[in-house]
C-alpha cells in the first residue's frame, strides 16, 4: 500500500517483523534487499486502512518472505496485558520506533520478533524482493555500512543479545 499521508511532517503506521530462522547451530535472522533503498532490511510494510497492525504482518510476512503466519512463532515478553475486555489485544512490539523515511515524511513502526525452525511454504509474491539472505549475529556486524542502516543493524542486535534469550514463544494465531 501507498503512503497514507503524504504532506511534510505527516506519519504513517508500518508493521515489520525480525524473523529468526532457529534450525541451524546458532540463529540467523532473515533480511531481504530492500527494492528502493538497496539494503538488507527486515520485512514490513504500511498497515492498509483496514487492517490492525498484527494483521498487517501476517500479509507483509507472506507477501515478502513467503512464509505463512502459521508457520512461525511470536516472541512476547513474559510479563504482558494478555486480555482487556470488549478490546482486542495485540501482541507487544519489540520496537516500537519513528524514523524519517524522506522528504519530511515519517514511519512510526511496530516491529516484532518471530521465529521459525523451517523453510517458507511459498515464495515472495510479484514485485516483491526475492534476494533474501540468512545471517548469524557476526555476519550482521560485519556487513558495511551501504549494506544496511544503522537503526537496522542496532535493533538485530537487541534482538540476538535481548529478546531472543529472555522473550517466550507463544503462537501468534491467538493475536487478531
Amino acid at each position: 500500500m501507498a503512503h497514507i499521508h503524504t504532506l511534510p511532517g505527516q506519519h504513517d503506521h508500518t508493521a515489520s517483523m525480525y524473523l529468526f530462522r532457529t534450525d541451524f547451530d546458532e540463529p540467523k535472522i532473515m533480511l531481504h534487499l530492500h527494492k528502493k533503498l538497496g539494503k538488507y532490511m527486515q520485512f514490513g510494510g504500511h498497515i492498509e486502512l483496514n487492517e490492525t497492525p498484527w494483521q498487517a504482518v501476517a500479509h507483509e510476512l507472506r507477501e515478502e518472505s513467503g512464509y505463512d503466519i502459521t508457520q512461525v512463532q511470536l516472541l512476547q515478553p513474559q510479563l504482558r496485558l494478555e486480555f482487556l475486555t470488549d478490546s482486542a489485544v495485540h501482541p507487544t512490539p519489540a520496537i516500537h520506533s519513528t524514523h524519517l523515511v524522506a522528504n519530511d515524511h515519517y514511519h512510526t513502526d511496530s516491529a516484532y520478533v518471530i521465529t521459525t525452525n523451517q523453510e517458507p511454504a511459498g515464495i515472495p509474491g510479484e514485485g516483491e524482493s526475492s534476494d533474501i539472505q540468512l545471517f548469524t549475529r557476526s555476519e550482521i556486524a560485519a556487513l558495511p555500512q551501504e549494506q544496511i542502516l544503522e537503526n537496522v543493524r542496532e535493533g538485530i542486535f537487541y534482538m540476538f543479545d535481548t529478546i531472543l534469550p529472555n522473550w517466550e514463544t507463544v503462537t501468534p494465531n491467538t493475536f487478531k
